[in-house]
């Protein structure tokens, strides 16, 4: 039979009434159940009638007349070898030990007749329909004769089941299902669900090492093509999944095309899935502003939101990543009670959101910020302690910090001991999640060493990743049985630590290509831990001049991680005759009002501020050049009086 030409006669079927159409279903479901036992019946069927060729014939011909001839002379041997022990009874006569020997040579002769014969008639078989109502003939006739003797009608028609069972087996394995589908089919889809009938798949199935394989008539979804496969003999969903290759060589699917298997409803089932269809097809993915999310399921149309907290965004060149971003960073940057910290290794994107976002793109930049970030972390760890809450609840005043790094493999090469970036970093990773201090990382090369460190991947729940260059890098940073790097193109991707699996449709990510999206966007006051202690800051103005430049922050390193300089253990008291001072919120600060509170030497501002002595002496070199502190010949360090101020 060419199963080719008969999957041409598929049918499209629009309307039928419910009784008809309930009887099609039925059979429909049972046909995939005899398949395989059509399969092997045509395919022994065929192999019996290559073999019923005229050579064969021919031989199977000459046999028998070797047979019959060899019976003969078997027989003639044995008849003289009794007439030979009748005529003698001494049995070492000469005639009784000739008959003897011949009677042996025509019975071996014989043997090797019917062997020969045998051989013949299995190279020349009977038809597989001659052989079938042979066997049926060798029950119905002597139940039939049981019947009519015991006068009951059960012998017989226990046989005419079996036979009914044979022939209607034969017809369901066979059956040309008409597929009830739209007419919307693409040529592509039609040629799947073609190779996807169960009468097409065993017989091709072995050829492909997927025998024991059976599928169902395939279905059409939102998301594309769907069918059960059914599991015979050693066969599992894990095995079945391994085989992808095996199984797009049998359906002829393109490279692009998504395919998946996953366990089925009951055990030895599975369910295979062919994207060939996205449900947001002709919908608008423009974003704007009053879009949630990141985008759209594509194989349920429903909109993907992502928690707060640590994320990873990955991506090859060109598979969309800024442009994800964008999605990400603009709710936080319309939440008053957050905002974005933009962390810009490549210095291209952050400009963009320079009007509502703190941006760094220098290595120096980068680093002050970075422990600007760990200080407002350490502070808020305090203030969390002393008020006794796990959580810190976001202010206008402070509010959540989102700091995003792009692009991870840039910044890694900007760290350095000059300016240390990646400890600060990895201890956001660490410690920010309960203090509303969240980590967004992007980068290119989502190989560990690469584009991101083990200390800040580890920490990630959340990874938003899209098309990768290839298996290896969906592996390390997805797992095992992520298909990222089979997604078709820019703009999809997988999203993993939100209860979203590998068996999920990708999410079709919002287009905010445009860049005017991101510079519509409201202005606002970007973040700075200075800025935002001066803002908050109810106390009087001080009586001291601040420097007017911000001073730059420093990370020590502390048990593991990196801090700021701890507090002094007690503030110092100033004397009746200076101004009250506002409590210094930098190290700066802190050192000049160590000198308006009476520390005239480099040790004993050390002491006062518990600061170290390189930062002591470089602050005190930074205030004297700013006019703010003097230094005698001896060393003594004495504050400057403001204009209009006498001692």
């Amino acid at each position: 039979m060419d199963f080719a030409q008969a999957f041409t006669k598929i049918g499209v079927t629009t309307k039928t009434s419910r009784p008809v159409a309930a009887v099609i279903n039925v059979l429909d479901e049972l046909a995939p159940a005899f398949a395989p036992f059509a399969a092997r019946w045509d395919r022994e069927a065929d192999r019996r009638k290559a073999l019923r060729t005229p050579d064969n014939l021919k031989a199977l011909m000459d046999a028998q007349r070797k047979h019959n001839a060899a019976r003969s002379t078997a027989a003639q041997a044995k008849s003289q070898r009794e007439t030979a022990r009748k005529a003698s009874s001494n049995p070492l006569s000469t005639a009784r030990r000739s008959a003897a020997a011949a009677d042996r040579a025509a019975r071996q002769h014989r043997t090797e007749a019917r062997q020969a014969l045998q051989e013949a008639r299995a190279n020349y078989p009977t038809t597989l329909t001659t052989r079938a109502v042979q066997v049926h003939a060798a029950h119905v006739v002597p139940t039939a004769a049981v019947t009519y003797a015991m006068d009951t009608p059960w012998p017989v028609a226990t046989s005419a089941a079996l036979v009914a069972l044979n022939v209607g087996g034969l017809l369901l394995g066979r059956r040309q299902i008409t597929v009830t589908v739209d007419d919307g089919l693409t040529e592509e889809e039609r040629q799947l669900v073609e190779r996807l009938h169960p009468t097409y798949w065993v017989n091709a199935a072995p050829d492909r090492g997927l025998g024991g394989t059976v599928t169902t008539p395939a279905s059409v979804t939102s998301a594309g093509l769907a069918c059960d496969v059914r599991l015979d003999g050693q066969w599992t969903t894990a095995k079945l999944a391994a085989a992808e290759a095996s199984i797009r060589a049998l359906l002829g699917c393109r490279k692009g095309l998504r395919l998946r298997v996953a366990e089925g409803e009951r055990g030895g089932w599975a369910v295979l899935t062919i994207g060939t269809r996205s449900a947001v097809d002709g919908t608008s993915l423009l974003w704007t502003p009053e879009r949630q999310g990141i985008g759209l399921d594509t194989g349920t149309g429903e909109v993907v939101t992502l928690p707060h907290g640590r994320k990873v965004i990955a991506g090859t060149s060109g598979a969309g990543k800024s442009v994800l971003l964008r999605t990400v960073l603009a709710p936080y940057a319309l939440d008053p009670l957050s905002t974005v910290i933009y962390l810009d290794a490549k210095g291209e994107e952050s400009a963009l959101w320079s009007h509502c976002a703190r941006e760094a793109i220098d290595p120096a930049d980068v680093a002050e910020v970075v422990a600007e970030v760990v200080a407002e972390m350490l502070a808020r760890r305090d203030l969390m302690r002393r008020e006794k809450v796990a959580t810190w609840k976001a202010t206008t005043a402070r509010p959540r910090l989102v700091v995003l790094v792009d692009e991870g493999a840039d910044l890694i090469t900007m760290d350095c001991k000059a300016t240390p970036i990646l400890p600060g970093l990895e201890q956001v990773a660490r410690q920010g999640r309960s203090r509303l201090v969240d980590l967004i990382w992007c980068t290119q090369k989502p190989t560990v060493g690469e584009g991101i460190t083990s200390q800040i991947i580890g920490n990630m729940s959340v990874r938003v990743v899209l098309q990768t260059a290839g298996e290896t890098e969906t592996r390390q940073i997805m797992g095992k049985g992520w298909q990222n790097h089979h997604l078709p193109g820019p703009g999809l991707a997988y999203v993993r630590g939100t209860g979203r699996t590998e068996e999920q449709s990708a999410v079709a990510v919002w287009n905010a290509s445009d860049d005017a999206l991101v510079t519509a966007l409201p202005a606002r006051q970007p973040w700075s831990r200075t800025g935002r202690a001066q803002q908050t800051e109810q106390a009087p103005a001080p009586a001291v001049p601040v420097p007017p430049a911000r001073p730059a922050l420093h990370l020590v390193p502390s048990g593991g991680d990196f801090l700021l300089a701890p507090p002094a253990a007690s503030p110092v008291a100033t004397t009746a005759a200076a101004p009250a001072v506002q409590e210094p919120q930098t190290n700066r600060d802190r050192v000049l009002a160590a000198v308006v509170g009476g520390a005239a030497s480099v040790k004993a501002v050390t002491e006062a501020t518990g600061l170290n002595k390189g930062t002591v002496s470089r602050e005190v070199k930074a205030l004297v050049g700013t006019g703010h502190l003097t230094r005698s010949q001896d060393g003594a360090l004495s504050p400057v009086a403001p204009k209009g101020v006498t001692a």
